[in-house]
């Protein structure tokens, strides 16, 4: 039997019977850490499905640890630097009631998630008639996670607390928030008010630009922490600077280069400098101002991506003494893969996106997509780019995994809406430079399948999808790219199964009517038939 259920559970089996959810079913907390996880769950319920869950005891939710060795220990590492934490719960569903159990309560929560799930996809008529399950589970990766663009547009707290519960309904732990780029700038630091004054007013062409105040991202780094989703925050540098540049132009470099687009845009080519003190200073200044608004993370993004023609050495030198001012504040470094050309130790974390094919198609159909003044630029930097996996894992460090072809979800859909009204709205969002990536595309591959160079999942940290925002202008396109391929993402990163496409393609279905009553916006592809 196909369980309802995204991502696959590692254990599971179907003993005959059924169990009918009412209003009237309570949920039972044994031990009062659970007392909150049991509320938060049963406020989901009511918003995915319409059950109020008061009344007479039938569900029951408690801190044990009864058959989770049946489920192989998480590989990787978690954004919060947690070592103790279990994420393994059992969940058991019989004719007398429902059972619920983990040895934390965070094992719990990823319990309940999937209970929430049961009883979403069998709701009628109020009421859900569960079948009769006994699941251990447990996920494969510790870091599970999504980073979003908040520069290109700003997504106001409210969107994000939207995406933070999606990422909670599928077991993904981590969102890592793009904080600044050349078009903005979105997190305050005190002693550099400019940069929130002038560098925070813009975004991609016309939209409004924005930044979180101290206290709105302590709500959202709370908001996701009682989810269990870690929020790691990305600084982008040495590259990605111009914001900073419009709010500080005596940090600029004496001649600001920039390649024209032709359609009225251009990508700048400009970088710190690591020979000057004072960006060293303001990079102290704004370490110093943002690792203590995200106190969950253990990590802290240094970006390190997409230097354009800053010599070797001194992009090497600037990753370097970056990770160590890092490293100097009780945290650690997680760069996107270019940071592994640079002296790093094994205790820095490589995120791996650029994939060999990308060189293939510069040499291809796709060169004649990207400016002539740019391509030399992009082909330099893909030749580079060959050697950073091998150079990650000979420094010892481990890798997430976000390769562009699969878990970038600015890739256009490749087939089309069962609904002509979204049809519209899919020619339109998606980076025409990349190639369109269909649903089935998206879970159709395994983390050590992508990248020759790694064999085990110890080489491995995590998975993370990406969104990035250039065609992106607003909630609905946000949610319009990330569901239903935010699903996939889950099942790659938590599932030690290998994937069945019609199967998921079944299980997938179900979700729309949790979709439905949150009031997502989904792309409504061809390849399911939806619930």
């Amino acid at each position: 039997m196909t369980l309802p259920v995204i991502p696959a559970p590692a254990t599971e089996t179907s003993p005959d019977g059924t169990f009918v959810v009412r209003d009237d079913v309570a949920v039972v907390a044994q031990s009062a850490e659970l007392s909150e996880v049991a509320a938060r769950f049963v406020d989901d319920v009511q918003a995915d499905a319409g059950f109020t869950l008061a009344g007479n005891p039938g569900i029951t939710v408690m801190i044990d640890t009864a058959g989770l060795e049946e489920v192989a220990p998480v590989a990787g590492l978690r954004a919060d630097g947690n070592e103790d934490a279990d994420e393994r719960y059992g969940l058991e569903v019989a004719g007398d009631g429902v059972r619920v159990w983990g040895a934390t309560a965070e094992g719990v929560h990823r319990g309940l998630t999937t209970l929430r799930q049961l009883i979403a996809a069998h709701a009628h008529d109020g009421t859900a008639v569960l079948p009769a399950t006994r699941i251990i589970d447990g996920p494969r990766f510790a870091w599970r996670g999504l980073s979003l663009d908040v520069v290109r547009t700003f997504h106001a707290p409210d969107e994000v607390r939207r995406v933070i519960d999606m990422l909670s309904l599928y077991k993904l732990n981590v969102l890592h928030l793009h904080l600044t780029d050349d078009q903005g700038w979105r997190v305050e630091v005190p002693s550099r008010p400019m940069l929130t004054e002038v560098g925070a007013k813009g975004a991609v062409g016309d939209r409004a630009g924005g930044y979180y105040t101290r206290d709105e991202l302590a709500e959202l780094v709370a908001y996701a922490a009682e989810r269990f989703v870690t929020v790691v925050p990305e600084i982008d540098m040495p590259g990605h600077t111009t914001a900073v540049f419009s709010a500080y132009p005596e940090l600029a470099p004496a001649e600001l280069r920039s390649v024209d687009l032709g359609d009225g845009t251009s990508i700048p080519l400009n970088t710190f400098e690591p020979e000057r003190p004072e960006i060293w200073a303001f990079v102290e200044d704004v370490l110093d101002a943002v690792i203590p608004q995200f106190p969950q993370s253990a990590y802290v993004h240094i970006g390190g991506d997409e230097a354009w023609g800053m010599p070797d050495e001194a992009h090497a030198a600037f990753v370097e003494r970056a990770a160590a001012l890092v490293r100097e504040r009780g945290k650690r470094v997680v760069g996107w893969q270019e940071i592994a050309r640079a002296a790093i130790s094994s205790d820095e974390v490589v995120q791996y996106w650029l994939e060999p094919r990308q060189l293939e198609s510069l040499d291809g159909d796709a060169s004649s997509m990207v400016p002539s003044d740019l391509l030399p630029v992009l082909v330099e930097h893909m030749k580079k780019a060959a050697q950073d996996v091998p150079r990650a894992i000979a420094h010892g460090s481990r890798l997430i995994m976000s390769p562009t072809s699969r878990l970038y979800f600015d890739c256009p859909h490749a087939e089309p809406s069962s609904d002509p009204a979204q049809e519209e709205l899919r020619r339109r969002v998606g980076l025409p430079f990349y190639t369109p990536v269909s649903i089935r595309g998206g879970i159709d591959w395994d983390p050590l399948e992508v990248t020759p160079e790694v064999t085990s999942d110890t080489q491995i940290a995590g998975v993370e999808a990406a969104i990035w925002c250039e065609t992106i202008t607003s909630q609905e396109d946000l949610e319009f790219m990330l569901l239903p391929r935010l699903p996939g993402a889950a099942e790659k990163a938590w599932s030690p199964n290998p994937t069945d496409w019609p199967d998921y393609a079944t299980r997938l279905s179900h979700q729309s009517p949790t979709w439905r009553s949150r009031e997502w916006t989904w792309f409504k592809s061809v390849e399911i038939d939806w619930s």
